[in-house]
């Protein structure tokens, strides 16, 4: 037990539920922690969305513990011990400690045991295997409080082993670095990474993309990035990287911070790959993005970038026939770019005002509705066809030309007199 804790810095220890399901858990000899990420953003002083229980209760123990305490139990991960508790509304994922007999890369057959030293050496990274009792005490077996202290990220045990087990743990090495290391990534994690980078062709594209856009996610990923692009490591899951780079990468963090931006994946993703609506259509297929991801992607490479001193109206104008979340991505890029050279090149500075005059005017725009219909010329006798066709989209181009000013009535008086 060490004199460390995370009393006093951890607010949510203090709820009854919480309490309540360890005291639960606990009785009769048996034992129950905080276990894993909960501590470690506690001790780092980072926020903490999901707090998870390790016990040394077996699963059906744990459920019949819970439920005598008032709480709903649900066995979400039963044959792994896993047990979801809702204490006074609040979800906790409750597990028993379990040793590795066997691992098959994301799966393991596992036995459960008392042993936290056991336990914690079967995972990861050293400050992902910390626990505390309910009074906020934190018990660290394996030395992930010094490695909290020096901002160091490492493996527990030797670290091909670890890989080894599961590939997506190279993956999980760099992510974690990017929002919790410091200085040079640990080198036999590197070394193991850089060995063993082949593995990652096992893995499920889901489970690469999602751990992708956890890393992307981090504050400033750079320096992440930099170190995945030197071991192989991104040109394995991100080949379209490697010609368009990621020098952008820390310019855009920094824009975001400057600016108020929040951190947006699919912002830093664009701002290493090519603009290419084919490739990227390719990329999103291999990665099996979301719908919705690849249809950014692609309104993106097939939006023009607009000329940062372009007049309102023009801009206006490019906007109701764009993408507009295509635009935007293009200016953030392009002001990311500006600001970047604005220190040496007097032109960026002022490119970089104007692709903020621009994103502005982006902010507040509605697409105006064209106020002339079908129904409206037919009303004119003229019928439904290629005619009629061809003169709503003559008269809709009059309508833009006018910065959307012309009315609807003074639109059909020139669909009555079409050459005027």
């Amino acid at each position: 037990m060490s004199e460390e804790t995370i009393a006093g810095r951890a607010p949510w220890l203090a709820e009854p539920g919480l309490q309540a399901l360890l005291a639960a858990l606990a009785q009769g000899g048996q034992e129950a922690r905080i276990a894993g990420g909960a501590v470690r953003n506690a001790l780092m002083g980072q926020g903490v969305t999901d707090v998870d229980i390790a016990t040394t209760t077996p699963p059906d123990e744990t459920i019949t513990r819970a439920r005598a305490a008032g709480f709903k139990a649900i066995p979400t991960g039963y044959e792994h011990g896993t047990i979801t508790v809702v204490a006074s509304g609040k979800p906790y994922e409750v597990t028993t400690l379990r040793d590795d007999v066997e691992t098959f890369g994301r799966h393991a057959r596992v036995v459960f045991g008392t042993d936290w030293k056991r336990d914690a050496e079967r995972r990861d990274f050293t400050i992902n295997a910390l626990y505390a009792e309910a009074d906020g005490r934190v018990v660290d077996l394996v030395g992930g409080l010094d490695d909290i202290a020096a901002r160091r990220l490492r493996f527990i045990g030797e670290a091909e082993q670890r890989i080894r087990e599961d590939y997506l743990r190279i993956l999980r090495f760099f992510r974690f670095f990017a929002w919790y290391g410091d200085g040079r990534p640990d080198a036999e994690g590197l070394k193991a990474a850089t060995r063993l980078r082949a593995g990652l062709a096992e893995l499920s594209a889901e489970r690469v993309w999602s751990e992708l856009k956890k890393l992307l996610s981090a504050p400033d990923p750079s320096r992440a990035l930099l170190w995945m692009r030197q071991t192989g490591v991104l040109t394995a899951v991100l080949p379209e990287s490697e010609k368009w780079g990621i020098d952008g990468i820390h310019p855009l963090a920094e824009t975001e911070r400057a600016l108020g931006w929040p951190v947006d994946p699919m912002l830093r993703l664009m701002a290493m790959v090519p603009p290419d609506a084919a490739r990227l259509e390719a990329m999103a297929s291999r990665l099996r993005m979301s719908k919705a991801e690849a249809a950014i992607l692609v309104a993106w490479a097939r939006s023009p970038t607009p000329d940062p001193q372009m007049k309102r109206g023009d801009f206006e104008k490019l906007l109701y026939g764009s993408d507009a979340r295509g635009l935007e991505t293009r200016l953030r890029l392009a002001l990311t770019g500006a600001r970047a050279r604005a220190a040496e090149d007097g032109e960026a500075l002022m490119a970089a005002a104007g692709c903020r005059r621009l994103l502005d005017i982006l902010k507040d725009w509605e697409k105006p509705a064209f106020p002339v219909g079908g129904e409206d010329l037919i009303a004119r006798g003229i019928k439904p066809g290629r005619e009629m066709g061809e003169m709503l989209s003559a008269l809709e181009n009059r309508w833009i030309e006018s910065g959307f000013q012309l009315s609807r009535e003074e639109l059909l008086e020139q669909a009555a007199s079409p050459d005027d």
